[in-house]
């Protein structure tokens, strides 16, 4: 199916091709209980209507009654005014107690297809690759599936029990005024409606552009006030509330102009619709009357008609709200839809097996890799990390350090060559053996707001209390963690502000800890940090690799003087790789690189 993007030239075939991706959530397979709902929904809906239809005959009985006229019935008449009143009242009531029913029954439906579609989005998010995470805004998006799963509760509650229901009785009704009355009742009730939905269509779909650059501007507001909010504090290091606030009104601003021409067409539709059904209504009345006048017809006739074109009046004026929703619930539901549509980069094959860890030696063979094809980054790497040894890869900005860690998770797919662990290549293995593997030390921890023993527990599902402190001490931040006012249960902050560097960072090797991963990658894992926390941390680092194969992508040389062995990047092509010891007697770029370092340090 392809992409699902709505706009207003393409609507009929975007709508439905929408509503068919909705439609499997209403009768799904194998769920004999969803299918049962519908239709006792469904049920209540045309008996709700059959009573709403049936009504009128009861108040048109009990005026004829009082009048004395006797066109009704007999087994009506017979009621009396006051019974046929009564019954009267009792018809509404039925009316609205099915129509209740019908929204009890189908509620359970509709919330389980609300449920799934939104986790369905979650997980398709979450399967997409790096590179669309790295281009794609955050507050846009959220937005977009916010609107998107509103979009559907509304479409499955009022397109089958609104529009559908709607023709239903505007049909019955059709046929009670041919019937009962006059060819020319159907006439202008027919014409009246053809005339209001063909003006509804038009204004909405002219509506529709514009809530569609409301929602622009909405969505640019939104991603700008929480990309804010998320820099939270280099807005205060450069003083740049007053820039950051004239940009979100700039986008509040377009917002604004756009929902006013919003307000003004909505205006603009709802007189016209009124217009087009005061005139039917008063047409049809006077029909009516001149119909009374001539002893044709009673007025018990003539109040049944009124309340018929009432019926009409209602439902029609609900019609214009029902059918804007709608329109643009399918552009909502569009937006998220395009998302799912939207094809992740990297991709289990499959065939593709579980990776089956023995060493944990990692290999890259002759490697090419380019985040823009005409931008190589990796030309030709290949680099051997022995099992359980520890390989440092350094170099300067931009040699291509970090793209080696992307590739050995997996987040990007090499364009030449292969990564490889104990001999088999990364994409003949499924993503999620691959991640149990590796456990990564990033640059800079980022946690949940949450509790300091909820980020360290995230290394492993169902980890004990006992294991989280266990792994707390490893990472040598347990003794800190116990000097908190509220120990392992204390919040850390949106993003973990409320730890310092450091702190975050043994949190960060904790979680990975207790993850007890066969593979360890430190991806310039205390760069950040001042050199008194680097050391503190650099520790904890080396006892975290005991008995693993451990990369580490470094910029400070001095972190990685032990390690077994060191691959010197530059220009995304090795240009040295030996000990520490044998790449400083070299007097080569290691070395040229490590004397710069030492005197920047001794400065």
């Amino acid at each position: 199916m392809r992409r699902t993007t709505l706009t207003t030239s393409d609507m009929p075939a975007d709508g439905w091709a929408t509503i068919r991706r909705v439609a499997p959530y209403l009768w799904p397979k194998n769920q004999a209980w969803v299918k049962r709902r519908v239709v006792l929904a469904l049920i209540a809906l045309v008996v709700a209507k059959l009573v709403a239809v049936g009504t009128p005959f009861f108040y048109k009985a009990a005026v004829d009654a009082l009048s004395g006229e006797s066109d009704s019935a007999a087994w009506m008449l017979g009621f009396g005014a006051v019974g046929l009143t009564v019954a009267y009242g009792m018809a509404r009531l039925l009316n609205v107690g099915f129509q209740q029913l019908r929204d009890v029954i189908f509620a359970r439906v509709a919330q389980r297809a609300l449920r799934q579609l939104a986790l369905v989005t979650f997980q398709h998010i979450h399967r997409m690759s790096l590179r669309y995470h790295i281009t794609r805004k955050t507050g846009g998006l959220s937005r977009i599936i916010e609107r998107g799963v509103k979009g559907v509760e509304f479409l499955l509650r009022f397109l089958l029990f609104s529009i559908g229901p709607l023709v239903l009785e505007l049909l019955m009704i059709a046929i009670v005024l041919w019937t009962l009355f006059d060819f020319w009742y159907l006439v202008v009730v027919v014409g009246v409606i053809a005339t209001y939905v063909a003006f509804t269509l038009k204004v909405t779909e002219w509506r529709v552009k514009l809530r569609k650059q409301m929602n622009d501007q909405d969505t640019d507001a939104n991603q700008k006030a929480i990309d804010s909010l998320l820099n939270f504090e280099t807005v205060k290091y450069f003083g740049a509330e007053s820039r950051e606030a004239s940009r979100y009104d700039a986008a509040m601003e377009g917002y604004e102009r756009a929902a006013l021409q919003t307000s003004y067409s909505l205006a603009l539709l709802n007189f016209g619709q009124s217009m087009l059904i005061t005139g039917g209504l008063v047409a049809v009345m006077v029909m009516a009357a001149v119909g009374v006048q001539n002893g044709d017809m009673t007025v018990g006739d003539f109040v049944m008609v009124n309340a018929y074109m009432i019926q009409i009046t209602m439902p029609l004026n609900f019609l214009g709200t029902v059918y804007r929703e709608i329109r643009q619930s399918l552009v909502d539901m569009g937006e998220m839809f395009g998302l799912l549509e939207q094809a992740p980069d990297v991709t289990d094959k499959p065939d593709a097996k579980v990776l089956n860890v023995q060493g944990a030696e990692v290999v890259l063979d002759d490697v090419f890799f380019g985040y823009d094809p005409a931008r190589p980054i990796l030309k030709g790497v290949s680099v051997r990390v022995p099992a359980g040894q520890t390989v440092a890869v350094v170099g300067p900005s931009g040699s291509g350090k970090s793209t080696i860690g992307r590739l050995l998770f997996r987040f990007y797919d090499v364009q030449g060559g292969s990564v490889q662990i104990d001999g088999q290549d990364l994409r003949d293995v499924t993503q999620a053996s691959l991640h149990a593997a590796i456990g990564v030390v990033p640059q800079d921890t980022v946690l949940f707001n949450d509790t300091v023993g909820y980020n360290i527990a995230y290394g492993r599902a169902g980890a004990t209390r006992s294991e989280v402190e266990a792994a707390a001490k490893a990472a040598q931040i347990h003794d800190f963690i116990q000097s908190l006012p509220d120990g392992y249960d204390t919040q850390v902050g949106e993003r973990g502000l409320k730890l310092s560097g450091g702190e975050k960072q043994r949190v960060g090797i904790a979680r990975t800890l207790l993850k007890n991963p066969p593979i360890l990658l430190l991806d310039e894992a205390t760069s950040a940090l001042d050199t008194e926390t680097e050391r503190d941390i650099q520790g904890a680092l080396e006892r975290a690799g005991q008995g693993r194969t451990v990369i580490t992508i470094a910029h400070r040389l001095s972190t990685v003087a032990n390690a077994d062995r060191i691959v010197v990047l530059e220009d995304g092509k090795i240009v040295e790789q030996g000990t520490h010891a044998e790449l400083i007697e070299r007097q080569g770029r290691y070395a040229s690189l490590w004397q710069r370092q030492q005197a920047e340090e001794a400065a």
